[in-house]
């Protein structure tokens, strides 16, 4: 006779879960623009539709998708000058009662877009104009607060239409500030991993894979990152998806955001306004490669390639302030251990600045 029938302490069944968020239909090419009403009828988004844009996308992306959409939809618009959280709210109040919204534009409004219809439960279509931060496709919003930037949860958009020749007109500034986002990837992963050897934190083998191998490729067609090239526009752009894309299968940002990325958030509060999201977290991933022991001059090779800046004076700051970001990333997000947690002191930050500009 068995006695399982009256064992009190009963085994442990699997209960491991996790809610994945992924975008649905995601659209990359030369003049795509026109699938917008497609693919708003393929996810089923409604009648009603919200566009944002921004005061400089309007013109040649957000009155066409205006345009487009209103043969189909009931289209109201909303215009996104500086992102905050009075812009949010009023972007809120004139959303009320939509369907669906659409981002048309750059980073800020997509973010906007995303805050708003992840508060008011309603879905959301990315249509970039420039391809310089994987935010893009990504659950994670940034917006400016009075001690810098936050980043805020929200969830990754249902679908992305990505047409690589308005991205490909964009600034090539704002690519190269792209390209440097999904090539910090290979550090942010580094510090995760670092993060479960020393502290046990849980990490998504699978996230960090696609993660790192965005990153490689990036870095191996450097070379062929372009100014205004629709073939460029569109290798970044699919790798920003690829980060986003591994953002949500972790359920976090930890695949696409470590030690750089906090050294890029204490740069952007040090030198308002003088460096992009993706600029500052370039040159964090030089020197955060080289605590790692790893290839930072191949990072900063390819960085160089692309035609991004992998020195403060290349952004007109001083090397001053780019010693103290180092020193303040440790109180960024603190609950995120990177390698830039572990003591980082004042001489050796100034050796690490100075090592950006050796040959």
């Amino acid at each position: 006779m068995s006695a399982d029938p009256i064992k009190v302490l009963k085994t442990k069944g699997f209960d491991k879960s996790r809610w994945m968020q992924l975008p649905r239909d995601v659209v990359i090419g030369h003049d795509v623009l026109f699938q917008v009403p497609e693919v708003c009828a393929d996810l089923c988004f409604g009648e009603r539709a919200m566009v944002l844009y921004g005061t400089s996308t309007r013109s040649f992306a957000g009155d066409r998708v205006v345009s487009l959409l209103g043969e189909t939809y009931s289209v109201s618009t909303f215009t996104v000058g500086t992102i905050s959280m009075e812009t949010i709210a009023r972007a809120e109040e004139a959303s009320q009662g939509a369907d669906f919204l659409v981002g048309v534009g750059g980073g800020r409004v997509i973010d906007c877009a995303k805050i708003v219809s992840y508060n008011l439960d309603c879905p959301f279509l990315s249509v970039p104009t420039a391809a310089s931060h994987d935010g893009i496709a990504s659950a994670r919003a940034s917006v400016p607060m009075g001690d810098g930037n936050a980043s805020l949860e929200a969830h990754p958009p249902m679908g992305i239409v990505a047409d690589t020749g308005v991205i490909a007109a964009a600034p090539h500034r704002l690519l190269a500030a792209g390209c440097a986002d999904v090539i910090s990837n290979s550090t942010a992963v580094l510090d995760w991993e670092l993060a479960n050897r020393l502290k046990h934190e849980v990490v998504s083998e699978y996230a960090i894979a696609l993660s790192r191998m965005t990153a490689e490729l990036l870095m191996k067609n450097a070379q062929s990152i372009k100014p205004h090239s629709e073939e460029s526009a569109w290798m970044v752009t699919k790798a920003l998806v690829s980060s986003g894309v591994a953002m949500s299968i972790a359920g976090s940002s930890r695949p696409a955001s470590g030690g750089e990325h906090k050294f890029g958030h204490a740069l952007e509060r040090l030198a308002p306004g003088k460096v992009l999201h993706g600029e500052a977290c370039g040159i964090g991933t030089i020197m955060v490669m080289y605590l790692h022991g790893g290839d930072w001059r191949g990072i900063r090779a390819a960085l160089r390639a692309i035609g991004a800046p992998t020195t403060p004076a290349e952004l007109g700051i001083d090397d001053g302030v780019a010693v103290e970001a180092l020193l303040a990333a440790r109180t960024i997000r603190p609950e995120r251990f990177t390698i830039l947690d572990m003591g980082l002191t004042r001489e050796s930050a100034t050796k690490l600045v100075k090592m950006l500009y050796e040959e």
